[in-house]
């Protein structure tokens, strides 16, 4: 049985950790600017390797990137250094950049390995190219009043949590679309911005350290953490 873990932490002194780093099942990419501590903390939460890396020399790698098992999306902000250097540490995925003016890419996507669920305002050669670099089934939609589905919501292979401005509707059409009964929360003591808030996978997660108790148990509920 796969062990699950889940703490609440700080990155570079914010809370927002979900700016700094980005997971999938196998890998969590960070900035480069983390510290080998804090790298040893989400590498051993999430269960995965940990890769750093920069993204148009920025550690806001969270901000700028999307993955799955099996591709990642980049922001057009991507040297091609470092385009060549995720493939060449990570020849699993299949890299790409999506050149769209939306180009914060996890502030406006999340994914697993069945659905993208992506901002609304992406153009439908965008869609295209995030269904084929991701290999899943993408869906169109705000959440909550909201655009910006990656900053304000958490998708893994495990469970959907959404900000608590999403309606019984968009509960239910998105709980179609993914197959999961979500969540509805707010992390760091009342914030919507979840995505930014967490990084998660279905290994475990790592929240925002000044989320409330009955918040990080909502996002662990709402991953399927135990």
């Amino acid at each position: 049985m796969m062990q699950m873990r889940a703490v609440k932490y700080l990155l570079r002194g914010s809370d927002c950790v979900g700016v700094f780093s980005s997971a999938t099942d196998r890998h969590v990419f960070v900035g480069n600017g983390l510290t080998e501590h804090d790298r040893s903390v989400l590498s051993e939460t999430l269960g995965t390797r940990c890769l750093p890396i920069s993204l148009g020399g920025s550690n806001l790698v969270g901000i700028l990137m999307r993955a799955n098992s099996k591709g990642m999306l980049l922001s057009n902000l991507a040297t091609e250094s470092e385009v060549s250097y995720i493939k060449k540490e990570a020849p699993e995925l299949q890299v790409g950049v999506l050149h769209s003016p939306l180009n914060a890419i996890g502030n406006n996507v999340i994914a697993n390995d069945k659905v993208a669920i992506i901002n609304s305002e992406y153009s439908e050669r965008d869609m295209a190219a995030i269904r084929d670099m991701l290999d899943v089934e993408v869906v169109r939609h705000s959440i909550g009043g909201f655009n910006t589905i990656g900053a304000n919501n958490i998708l893994t292979n495990r469970g959907l949590v959404m900000n608590n401005h999403c309606t019984d509707r968009e509960k239910e059409e998105l709980d179609a679309a993914t197959g999961f009964d979500s969540v509805v929360t707010t992390a760091n003591t009342g914030s919507v911005g979840i995505g930014i808030s967490a990084v998660a996978n279905s290994g475990g997660a790592v929240i925002g350290g000044s989320s409330t108790g009955y918040e990080f148990a909502k996002i662990l509920e709402g991953l399927n953490i135990r």
